[in-house]
């Protein structure tokens, strides 16, 4: 059935989608919705949802349908290495933020290394599209197309990037289905240690148990952790090489995916040559909080009033602080508790501390 591409078709397509997420859809099944979802728009072979927020802009979890898993193995790494022909940089500088990989001839290297590896699992290309609107960047769409096929065109470019909207309303509707608050408390830190050949070294005994965890009801296939964990590493040692250009790489990962809020920072135990630690724990609330406020459409206004309310003061003592009067803090936190479903103060300050 064919999907109208002007503003009601797109509610309309955001609406279903959301529909499935929260209440359809188990997580290992959500890629096949999204492929069912994009295809009267895009016919595709396969496709791969990454989610992440503008506070961190690293992707924590992902949705995959019809991809080998040695193919999306040698791609992230491919990717985090930096030796993929299509940054999200490359795509962030074009007025529509996708482009086309692996169809044509020629290019440099990369281009070549991306065919050649598209060929030995008949794929003839892939579509990518950065998803991103006003308050920054959500992730990334991929589509591949089998050998043989009709390569990807202009034309389907612009068409699914108007789909940004629906595939943003899913992210974020999957999100923000997950528990607001999580039961019992969280395993003690745990660290791996990768190489810089990419291989996990060593695991502490409480990593081995978080890995166990996050493998257990999320979207992400069992495959993924090795080259995230990886690819984490790998951005930690630029940081610690050139401290200018990039950042010290974090990603939360969602309550949705994990059961709670997860933390993965990733640390260069030398100059950035060698090995680096990923440690692995619950988020606390300098890690989770800017992420949480993305999902839930936390306003900087409502982001203060959050504060103050975790400093331990009332909404008299808010409001003068903030120079507000009550009835317009307690309206705030109405619209708060309407966006993340809180029952309260307790639930909310419970929710953001990790």
């Amino acid at each position: 059935m064919a999907v109208s591409l002007d503003p009601a078709g797109v509610d309309q397509l955001a609406r279903d989608l959301c529909a499935q997420v929260r209440e359809g859809a188990a997580p290992a099944e959500l890629g096949g919705v999204i492929s069912r979802a994009v295809a009267p728009v895009v016919a595709h072979d396969g496709v791969r949802l990454v989610g992440s927020s503008p506070a961190t802009k690293v992707g924590s979890f992902s949705f995959w349908q019809g991809i080998e898993p040695d193919l999306g193995h040698t791609w992230l790494y491919n990717f985090f290495a930096g030796a993929d022909p299509l940054s999200p940089d490359d795509l962030a500088r074009r007025r529509v933020p996708a482009g086309v990989v692996g169809a044509g001839t020629g290019g440099e290297r990369r281009d070549q290394m991306m065919r050649r590896l598209f060929a030995s699992h008949g794929v003839g290309c892939e579509l990518r599209l950065l998803l991103r609107d006003a308050r920054g960047l959500w992730g990334s769409l991929g589509l591949l197309r089998a050998q043989g096929g009709r390569p990807f065109d202009q034309q389907d470019v612009h068409r699914v990037a108007r789909l940004t909207p629906a595939l943003l309303a899913a992210l974020r509707g999957y999100v923000t289905a997950g528990p607001l608050t999580t039961v019992g408390p969280a395993p003690p830190a745990g660290v791996l240690i990768v190489g810089a050949d990419h291989v996990i070294r060593a695991a502490t005994p409480q990593a081995r148990t978080w890995v166990k965890l996050l493998r257990d009801g999320q979207p992400n296939p069992d495959w993924i952790t090795e080259p995230f964990m990886a690819g984490l590493a790998m951005k930690a040692r630029r940081h610690a090489r050139d401290r200018r250009t990039t950042t010290s790489p974090l990603a939360v990962g969602p309550a949705a995916s994990y059961g709670r809020w997860v933390a993965f920072q990733a640390e260069p135990l030398d100059d950035g040559e060698n090995d680096a630690a990923i440690i692995i724990q619950a988020a606390g609330h300098d890690q989770l909080f800017p992420s949480f406020c993305d999902w839930y459409r936390i306003t900087p206004r409502e982001r203060q009033i959050i504060t103050h309310l975790r400093d331990a003061r009332t909404p008299k003592q808010v409001a003068r602080s903030l120079g507000l009067s009550v009835y317009t803090v307690n309206d705030h936190l109405k619209k708060i508790h309407r966006k993340t479903g809180a029952g309260g103060r307790d639930e909310l300050l419970a929710a953001i501390t990790g």
